[in-house]
């Protein structure tokens, strides 16, 4: 990846992630930068382009494959109320998803997680959610290696 100043071009350690994959095409991280949404994850494609329709079609279809993956994972190991995806990039204009498992007792549900808040956070519920993820990150890794 190739981006000066773009902070998802500069992969490495991170407070704000931990890398969950690498793959020739694309890298997952899990977001560690908001608490209250533990399981929030990022598909981000490793060349650097700011549109999905930068890429060809057989690296969009790709690309998809990874984010409905980490959808499925999600969905498999934490029964949440809502997956959210997301692709926004205003701010960091290189090409990645935002999948982010919603729950309906989490802090802003059914808002959107950068909405406002509606409740407080259930920090029980919360620590089960961080409990689960490094299985979900194994079965991912596990998924990509077979």
């Amino acid at each position: 990846m190739s981006g000066a100043g773009c902070e998802l071009c500069a992969l490495g350690e991170s407070l704000a992630w931990r890398q969950v994959l690498a793959t020739p095409h694309f890298t997952v991280l899990r977001v560690l930068d908001a608490p209250a949404f533990p399981a929030f994850y990022r598909v981000v494609w490793r060349e650097h382009v700011a549109e999905f329709t930068d890429l060809a079609v057989a690296d969009r279809q790709r690309c998809m494959e990874a984010v409905a993956t980490v959808e499925s994972a999600l969905r498999g190991g934490l029964r949440p109320r809502k997956i959210n995806l997301a692709a926004l990039g205003n701010m960091v204009p290189h090409l990645h998803w935002h999948v982010i498992a919603r729950f309906d007792w989490d802090s802003h549900f059914p808002q959107p997680i950068w909405g406002t808040a509606q409740r407080l956070s259930d920090e029980a519920k919360l620590a089960e959610v961080r409990l689960a993820l490094p299985a979900l990150d194994a079965q991912l890794q596990a998924h990509w290696a077979a």
